[in-house]
């Protein structure tokens, strides 16, 4: 990571965009019981200049790695709280891999009980090492 420009992240990153899962996350009982579609974005940020040059997979890290830890979140336990959710695949990302510096994780219900039109409602954090990965 180069540096932090506005509050965010700036240098190489890996990006996921759109992934949807089925989830049971919610306050109310029949997102627990029927669960939902849940729409997750994440920004993982790591220096990714030997992976440039070597065109080496292993001087980087797979993007599946990543989506592998977004799907066993959200297809797994119950959380009430989509910060919840939010922040277990921001942990489990840092905890998982070490060449992460920073992540940003937006998780959206794109089927609310909101009168109107919208694509999705949700959170989106920003989590950095240094300061909130565990020891």
């Amino acid at each position: 990571m180069e540096g932090i420009g506005n509050g965010i992240p700036t240098g190489d990153k890996l990006i996921l965009r759109g992934l949807k899962f089925h989830g049971f996350h919610g306050v109310k009982p029949e997102e627990k019981k029927l669960g939902q579609k849940f729409l997750v974005d994440v920004d993982a940020w790591m220096d990714l200049r030997k992976a440039g040059k070597s065109d080496n997979l292993s001087d980087t890290l797979s993007y599946t790695d990543i989506y592998r830890i977004v799907k066993e979140v959200v297809e797994g336990p119950s959380h009430d709280l989509l910060e919840s959710v939010a922040q277990m695949i921001a942990s489990k990302t840092f905890t998982n891999h070490s060449q992460i510096s920073a992540v940003r994780v937006k998780v959206g219900k794109p089927h609310v009980a909101v009168h109107g039109c919208l694509d999705y409602l949700g959170v989106e954090i920003i989590r950095y090492r240094t300061i909130d990965a565990p020891n």
